[in-house]
């Protein structure tokens, strides 16, 4: 049974959480008012403003205009990589499950201009169509308590990395090369396993992640991995065994009796059927001699209401049955919700910056501050809790910080009884005066 903490409780949660995070990352900044800047940031992000912009950001700060926000995300030294390991860690607190599944997800951010690290015109992970735009690639970490980002990576294109020029322009760092998605992918993969991160499963949405097949056997880690039509299945290791064929000829042979209607969960709609091909089963001692046990190789196929074939590559302990694998699938759902709600709700697509560090700094912040709402969710009880096969999607409607008010118009009755602003660093507010509109990106 859930129970639902009241609105003084709630409100207190929130408090204590804030107060928690800014401290937790007080250490990155060598200077005290870049800290204060730096959780006024946050703050922007988890207010209830539909635009998380600099000008914006700065009006709920009572910044007299937006380069202090700025500063945090390009001037400022810290490192990013430090605050996404601080994410991690925080989030685990709460959401830490042996069963959980790290999820690898792209997400598209589109552009106007070209001057953005790493935009092009390339397909944006959001929509699947060609667009001008900077592609993200994201690992969610997602229990039977909850759910968040833990790590993230910036794709850059073939374009981009053989223009030592423009990669100077964006500040990449030096010996930046071409890395494929994949690999990107196994990167994050590795960087949360080497943490101790506690999981079991991982899943991959897309068919760039048939590469790292290989490596999750040899960390014993159960997967349901996007595969294409043509990717070949052996019975055993390609090179000692015979091919039993290709997704899609393994999809067309199988009997009308093993395709079943799986249920839906909430926010998921269409008539679709599944089936899962088992095929022989191999001691994980071949893949890591320090481990044993039987492990099983196979195919999970979805077949929508066309007709249509989508195919995962699954690997998983032996007598493992199709509602887990297709549980494991579904927190592919989750993720992809989760990005479009950190989209829509904290701001993650707001990005006014085009530097390296400035995309890395301003994502790892919104990181934060979902994993913030999805730990005070726990804690409040609005997140219920179960087990693999019953994850519930996002929500698309985030709890948030109150609204700040909204000053009276001069001249108005509210106008006379209110004081000056004064921002955060103690400073009085200057006069206002008109500020350069900075240019789309």
């Amino acid at each position: 049974m859930v129970v639902v903490e009241s609105i003084e409780t709630t409100l207190g949660i929130w408090d204590a959480s804030l107060r928690e995070v800014k401290s937790r990352i007080r250490g990155l900044f060598p200077q005290e008012r870049v800290a204060t800047s730096a959780g006024l940031f946050l703050e922007g992000l988890l207010r209830d403003e539909h635009r998380k912009t600099g000008w914006m950001r700065a009006k709920a700060a009572g910044d007299p205009g937006p380069w202090r926000q700025q500063a945090i995300l390009g001037r400022a030294k810290w490192d990013a990589d430090a605050l996404r390991d601080i994410v991690r860690k925080y989030a685990l607190e709460t959401l830490a499950d042996s069963d959980a599944v790290l999820v690898i997800d792209e997400t598209g951010f589109i552009k106007q201009g070209k001057t953005s690290c790493g935009v092009a015109r390339q397909i944006n992970g959001s929509t699947g169509k060609m667009a001008n735009c900077q592609i993200g690639l994201f690992a969610a970490y997602v229990s039977r308590h909850g759910h968040a980002f833990i790590d993230r990576a910036l794709y850059l294109p073939r374009a981009w990395t053989e223009d030592s020029a423009r990669l100077a322009r964006a500040h990449v760092p030096v010996g930046a090369t071409f890395t494929t998605k994949s690999r990107m992918a196994l990167d994050m993969i590795a960087r949360t396993v080497g943490a101790d991160v506690p999981l079991s499963w991982i899943a991959v949405d897309h068919v760039w992640g048939v590469d790292i097949e290989m490596a999750l056997r040899r960390w014993c880690k159960g997967y349901v991995v996007g595969v294409s039509a043509s990717h070949n299945f052996f019975l055993t290791r390609p090179a000692f065994s015979q091919q039993v064929g290709t997704a899609e000829d393994i999809a067309r042979s199988v009997h009308p009796s093993q395709w079943r209607s799986l249920p839906l969960q909430e926010g998921l709609q269409g008539s679709e059927t599944w089936a899962y091909c088992p095929f022989a089963d191999l001691d994980v001692a071949e893949y890591d001699n320090a481990r044993s046990g039987l492990w099983t190789a196979g195919l999970l196929i979805r077949r929508d209401a066309n007709h249509a074939f989508r195919y995962f590559s699954t690997w998983s302990p032996a007598g493992t049955e199709i509602e887990t694998l297709f549980a494991v699938r579904q927190c592919c759902k989750i993720a992809e919700d989760g990005l479009g709600a950190a989209k829509s709700e904290l701001g993650l697509e707001h990005n006014e910056t085009r530097s390296w560090h400035g995309w890395h700094r301003h994502v790892s912040l919104v990181m934060l501050a979902y994993a913030m709402v999805q730990t005070v969710r726990h804690k409040t009880g609005h997140w219920p809790s179960g087990p693999v096969g019953r994850f519930m999607v996002a929500s698309r409607r985030f709890d948030r910080l109150p609204r700040i008010p909204k000053r009276p118009k001069p001249g108005s009755l509210g106008a006379v009884s209110i004081t000056p602003w004064n921002d955060q660093s103690g400073e009085c507010r200057r006069k206002p005066f008109l500020i350069k509109m900075p240019a789309k990106q």
